[in-house]
């Protein structure tokens, strides 16, 4: 049985590409993370918090705070922080992982993972679900390879390459419950492979199998991957457990789960095959033709008869899983925890741009590989759970709603107004969540993530995008005293200090996790500062609105959950030239499709500002 302990080192484990190969060529010219300075930061979070506080007297007291921290305790914990900053490669890291992520015990679906949906197969491809899963498959394995021996292309920004480092948790590995509260990856990568070996599990009506994906130090072709998942779908009807529902429990109840599942030495085998394998392809019986079934069937999967039958049909711990649909559709669940939504963007870019080259290799050849039903044995007390999970994943799934809405215009005329797409895409959000709200007080703040993947192992920082600017420009759109000339000074504005947040942030020098060390600095027994449990403090970090964008030409639908209960999650796009993308999901009790009426309304009302009715 595997160990449910949480070594401290455990990240070692996973090796990159050799040193000097093209893939990690700019690692070591990487900066460290910085550590802000602390009167900057504090300068910064007192600016934020002005339209955070309900009255005068909330931000009165929390300035108070803020000087009393800077006057106080501050200093003293930024020179711990600073130590900490000298006395490790990242001094942010180990908080970021156990705190963030593998220290959250709530289900990883819906809370933590994330999906992509892809656009429809290249025409002058077979139209089939089999054909699709064994395109990806092969596509996937390449671009596998190309990691592994060194010749991937580092990402890159106009400044240069970023920190790939988070690339070495795609493959070969997966997240493993902890039943001490911490969860952990564990990877079989090894250290010298160049991608020429591996296996896949693929999973149709809840049965596991493992597929070799190489045959004598070559990569099987599409008809050979064809081959054997056609297999798979003629040997999977029946009734088999649906083992897989255990992964989207309850961190807590999952461990408890997992130990008495591994606790059979088959089930430990079938486990230790899935934690290997390159990635997992779910081959799922549902049929989404609209983007909101699209949308829903990759974020947790359709609930048929009571039963949440895309869940049964997955592991959601594994970092990449593919799911192709019985009508083609195709698309990818991400799990959260050691990286990021970009990278996965990079591979599913990559293996769709590999599909759509009419002149790409397919391969060639005639594998004897076998394909290999992997499955569980299941007592009484695993069928119990199974059954608890059920009940637990149907519930999850139906407390969710989720809108979809695309502008009629997009990035070329935003740029046309000499706007950043971004800036622009976020104050549509905020005109539509205060017109929902009304003069109700705000009851937390908006989170926008911004990579910091410029240094080395850097990951996101938080863009706070409300500031006294936006507000003042949100209020004067529905005030009639107010003319459209100043309306667009006040947008002007706005987007302007939006982008310098931005830029500030991408530079790691926001105030979140700065702040997020200072606190984690404060020994048992000293006294926490006044400062992190004021009112104002923390409702500026109650992420009310959670958004974030990336962007693919391949992706018609994106996104993931709320992170708080009364929140809303709004995933969007502003790359395509002709729309803007909008997701929005939250509990049901929420007025999601109100929310989503009003960005709609919200993103003409902006176009309106710009523009004369007589040149729509």
């Amino acid at each position: 049985m595997q160990s449910l302990s949480h070594p401290h080192d455990w990240k070692a484990a996973a090796p990159g590409a050799p040193v000097g190969t093209v893939t990690f060529a700019a690692q070591k010219s990487l900066s460290k993370l910085p550590v802000p300075e602390l009167p900057q930061t504090l300068a910064r979070l007192t600016e934020t918090l002005k339209p955070i506080a309900w009255s005068d007297q909330e931000y009165s007291a929390v300035e108070q705070k803020i000087h009393d921290f800077a006057t106080g305790k501050g200093p003293e914990l930024q020179k711990r922080l600073l130590e900490r900053f000298q006395a490790t490669p990242h001094w942010l890291e180990e908080w970021w992982d156990n705190g963030a992520y593998l220290g959250y015990r709530d289900s990883v679906v819906i809370n933590v993972s994330y999906y992509y949906g892809f656009d429809a197969h290249p025409p002058h491809l077979p139209q089939t679900s089999v054909a699709r899963a064994a395109g990806i498959a092969r596509a996937a394995m390449i671009f596998r390879q190309q990691l592994k021996n060194g010749s991937l292309k580092p990402d890159e920004t106009k400044e240069g390459p970023i920190c790939m480092d988070t690339y070495r948790w795609m493959f070969d590995c997966c997240r493993v419950p902890g039943q001490q509260g911490f969860d952990r990856s564990v990877t079989y990568a090894k250290s010298g492979d160049t991608g020429n070996s591996g296996h896949i599990i693929v999973i149709r009506n809840n049965r596991f199998w493992k597929v070799e994906a190489t045959d004598n130090g070559r990569i099987l072709s599409t008809a050979e991957f064809e081959k054997q998942i056609q297999h798979i779908y003629e040997n999977s009807a029946g009734n088999y457990p649906g083992v897989g529902v255990l992964t989207a429990s309850n961190r807590d109840i999952w461990a408890k789960d997992y130990a008495h599942l591994a606790a059979d030495a088959r089930n430990t085998a079938i486990i230790r095959d899935i934690h290997s394998a390159a990635f997992i392809i779910s081959l799922d019986s549902s049929t989404p033709t609209t983007p909101e079934h699209h949308s829903r069937a990759l974020w947790h999967g359709d609930v048929v008869d009571g039963l949440p039958v895309g869940l049964r049909n997955r592991w959601v711990d594994k970092p990449v899983q593919f799911v192709i649909f019985d009508n083609a559709y195709a698309g990818v669940m991400g799990e959260h925890s050691v990286m990021d939504g970009t990278p996965v963007v990079r591979l599913c870019d990559d293996v769709l741009e590999m599909l759509s080259d009419p002149n790409f290799d397919h391969g060639s050849g005639n594998s004897s590989a076998v394909t290999t039903p992997l499955d569980w044995e299941v007592s009484p007390s695993i069928l119990d759970a199974i059954a608890k999970a059920d009940i637990a994943a149907r519930e999850l799934i139906e407390s969710q709603a989720l809108s979809y809405h695309l502008t009629r215009y997009g990035k070329a005329a935003i740029k046309a107004f000499k706007v950043s797409p971004d800036s622009w895409a976020q104050m549509v959000i905020q005109l539509a969540y205060r017109r929902l709200i009304g003069n109700e007080n705000r009851k937390g703040g908006t989170y926008e993530a911004s990579s910091t993947r410029k240094f080395y192992k850097g990951r996101t920082e938080v863009i706070r995008v409300v500031t006294s600017n936006s507000d003042e420009w949100v209020r004067s759109m529905d005030d009639p005293t107010i003319k459209k000339e100043s309306r667009k000074k006040l947008f002007d504005a706005a987007t302007r200090k939006h982008a310098a947040l931005a830029k500030e942030a991408s530079r790691a020098q926001g105030v979140d996790r700065h702040l997020l060390g200072l606190k984690k600095l404060v020994k048992e027994g000293e006294e926490l500062p006044a400062l992190f449990t004021d009112p104002v403090f923390t409702r500026a970090s109650y992420w009310i609105l959670s958004t974030s964008a990336v962007f693919s030409k391949h992706f018609p639908v994106y996104g993931w959950g709320e992170v708080v209960p009364d929140g809303f999650g709004v995933a969007y796009m502003t790359g395509y030239d002709d729309r803007l993308q909008y997701t929005i999901t939250s509990r049901k009790e929420m007025p999601n499709i109100k929310f989503c009426e009003e960005i709609a309304k919200a993103a003409e009302d902006v176009y309106d500002l710009h523009i004369t009715k007589s040149r729509l």
